[in-house]
């Protein structure tokens, strides 16, 4: 396979340089990326192992894309799953709660790592009803990771103080990832303040090597680094120098090498932090020997 020729032919951006040490795409929707820009499973994985990247998170945001992380995570061990109904989606259903127990049924699958997209976002949905809605999603999920003992992932936008309130009044699974972080360095600390005894994970996308994100990089600071992980949530948040093409996760390396330089770290020991966090925030690591 000529993956730099796929890519061309494709208009996506070419490949980076590989990055020292091998890391992990603790978000990204490779489905998606494949409706979106073309680029097949394949072809996609191939193209993330050439520079390094050779573990990923495949995630869901309904029931179908739940269905395909898992059929996707059986097929490629280098994959594991999450499934969940994403807020919006949640808020839109108008069959929530069998949706809610067929996330529950796709959870117990040994592939799954992970219940997640879920949350809240008051973004793209503003009715206060529907809002109200998301939340009760948010609790059945949190309820069903905690009960399988898995991680938790959750998806948030303008919606922080409705998010830390309900981390407050619920009971967190062992391990929470707040992903595609989007706050400041206060919302940073708060969210690991929620966590309390348990572990706090937060996951910078792309959107850290924007110039209209100082917020994002100045809560990068606060972040201690075994509580750091990285993530495409492709096809969206294309890091520079690609932005304005669709992301996959062989552009990880750009959000890594910007963070490497945010933080004074060496890229070898960032990759080998992040790919520690990310087995430990996800409940072991996984791959050819540890797949059932």
């Amino acid at each position: 396979m000529d993956i730099a020729a796929r890519l061309a032919e494709l208009n996506l951006p070419p490949l980076p340089d590989p990055l020292p040490g091998p890391t992990v795409d603790s978000h990204t929707h490779l489905d998606s990326t494949r409706e979106y820009s073309g680029l097949d499973v394949e072809t996609n994985l191939a193209a993330a192992r050439a520079v390094g990247i050779d573990r990923l998170v495949e995630v869901g945001c309904d029931v179908p894309s739940s269905r395909v992380a898992v059929e996707i995570a059986r097929r490629h061990p280098e994959v594991v799953a999450a499934v969940a109904m994403h807020p919006n989606d949640a808020a839109r259903s108008t069959t929530l709660d069998a949706d809610i127990a067929t996330i529950d049924e796709l959870a117990a699958d040994p592939v799954v790592r992970a219940v997640g997209e879920t949350g809240l976002d008051h973004y793209r949905t503003t009715d206060e009803r529907l809002q109200s809605v998301q939340e009760e999603s948010f609790r059945a999920h949190v309820e069903i990771a905690r009960r399988r003992g898995l991680t938790l992932v959750i998806h948030h936008r303008d919606a922080h103080d409705d998010l830390l309130r309900v981390l407050h009044e619920v009971e967190l699974p062992e391990r929470t990832v707040m992903h595609c972080f989007s706050g400041d360095a206060d919302f940073a600390r708060d969210c690991l303040a929620a966590a309390g005894a348990q572990g706090m994970w937060l996951s910078f996308p792309g959107v850290l090597t924007y110039q209209n994100a100082p917020y994002l990089r100045e809560a990068l600071q606060v972040v201690p680094r075994e509580r750091l992980l990285v993530e495409t949530d492709a096809p969206y948040l294309t890091p520079l120098p690609a932005r304005g093409k669709a992301n996959a996760p062989y552009l990880l390396p750009h959000t890594l090498r910007f963070m490497a330089d945010q933080l004074d770290s060496s890229l070898d020991e960032l990759c080998l932090q992040v790919r520690s966090n990310t087995f430990e925030a996800f409940g072991g690591s996984w791959g050819e020997d540890d797949h059932a």
